[in-house]
């Protein structure tokens, strides 16, 4: 249930959303879409791996990825089965922890969103349903709401794992109710601002993407058999492609790119593979491009970079290389373990489930591992994605969190 917040709180929020300060930092980078606009990175690393800032053991379990708010950054974990957010500085000090209560702790256990920040405000979604905005510089929750008490949320079998999507004063989320699927709340007191009905199916692990055609804003995002395109003002559900996982595992941010949505999960029994789904010239309906079904990614997230999509097999040592514009796979490679892939100055970083990272330098015609390096530090699966800022690499393992120096 939505905490109203206090006098003190709306004159906080005044003076914050009046202040100059313009960052924005979120789940896979700035447009949500794996890639890191970073310039003079190493472009190959020791064979031991780039050099070490810092370290942190002691996070407890989680997967998520770390965020930033000029000089902090921020992580969530889980000790035992208590939530807690923690804020360091950028040499790795420990500024301060809060406690947010309880956390996912079934299987898989700890949080899985990433927070997402703008304007000294702080947004995520715990692993049991919990929308929280904290002050970055305290962590004094502002507001909090509990999308299965007010939204009607439907239970799934491994937690909540979406980043919250911020569209302007709204932060956007997606509770998979029956009646209340996705919704906007106000970013400053977690009121509803519209609500979508969707397909009504409930969340599957998706975090959504603002896409700005033409002249339509959409929310595109994937709830258990669906891929939905809903009006970004109003909430409006304008268009569905089906799109089917055998667990309702849809935890790929989909991709945009030049009128085309692009989509996959995984299960080589019934999931429906990769696909593209192409907008009208409006964007208030869609048809189906082409779909891929013989290739599979779980969760490691897709790259769009010159006319190919890149994606990774889970717990498998194979890269694909796609056709955005057919489809048609133009190689698989043995090269690099399956994992999180992102992107920076022309070079993939994949973060494998076996530990290994590397650097991959790849097109339409193959791929090469330029060099590579196993994370030695943290615990159980190595899932959450590595995060670039300020030529430094962040990866985050279970209860660890390491700081490698890429510039």
């Amino acid at each position: 249930m939505a905490r109203k917040i206090s006098l003190f709180g709306t004159i906080v929020f005044i003076l914050v959303s009046c202040s100059n300060k313009k960052e924005v930092s979120q789940w896979r980078g700035p447009e949500r879409d794996g890639k890191y606009p970073q310039s003079g990175l190493l472009t190959q690393w020791p064979d031991e791996g780039p050099d070490i800032v810092w370290s942190y053991e002691g996070l407890g379990a989680g997967h998520g990825s770390v965020s930033f708010a000029e000089d902090q950054l921020f992580v969530l974990g889980m000790p035992d089965t208590i939530g807690v957010i923690y804020s360091f500085d950028m040499e790795g000090n420990l500024l301060w922890k809060k406690k947010y209560g309880l956390e996912w702790y079934a299987n898989y256990t700890g949080p899985r969103s990433t927070p997402t920040i703008i304007n000294g405000l702080l947004y995520f979604v715990s692993g049991q349903g919990v929308v929280f905005c904290m002050d970055t510089e305290t962590g004094k929750v502002l507001w909090s709401v509990d999308m299965f008490e007010k939204f009607g949320a439907q239970e799934t079998k491994w937690g909540i794992a979406e980043s919250p999507l911020l569209d302007g004063d709204r932060i956007i989320i997606t509770p998979g109710g029956t009646q209340h699927n996705i919704v906007a709340l106000d970013r400053f007191t977690g009121d509803l601002i519209w609500t979508s009905k969707g397909n009504g199916e409930p969340s599957a692990y998706c975090s959504p993407i603002l896409v700005h055609h033409n002249d339509t804003r959409l929310i595109i995002t994937m709830t258990a058999e669906s891929v939905l395109g809903v009006d970004a003002d109003n909430g409006l559900t304008l268009w569905r492609i089906e799109h089917r996982q055998r667990n309702d595992i849809q935890a790929n941010t989909p991709v945009y790119h030049d009128d085309r949505i692009f989509c996959v999960s995984e299960d080589a029994d019934t999931a429906d593979g990769h696909i593209m789904i192409e907008l009208s010239e409006d964007g208030k309906s869609a048809e189906l491009g082409w779909r891929n079904d013989e290739r599979f990614n779980l969760m490691g997230g897709m790259i769009y970079h010159e006319g190919c999509i890149y994606s990774t097999g889970f717990r498998k040592k194979e890269w694909y290389c796609f056709d955005a514009g057919t489809g048609e796979l133009n190689y698989i490679s043995d090269q690099v373990s399956g994992g999180a892939i992102i992107f920076a100055e022309g070079l993939f970083y994949c973060y494998g489930t076996d530990g290994v990272l590397a650097l991959v330098d790849a097109d339409e015609t193959g791929c090469k591992v330029i060099s590579s390096f196993t994370v030695q530090l943290g615990t159980d699966q190595h899932w959450a994605h590595p995060v670039i800022h300020e030529g430094r690499l962040y990866v985050r393992h279970g209860n660890a969190l390491v700081c490698y120096d890429i510039s």
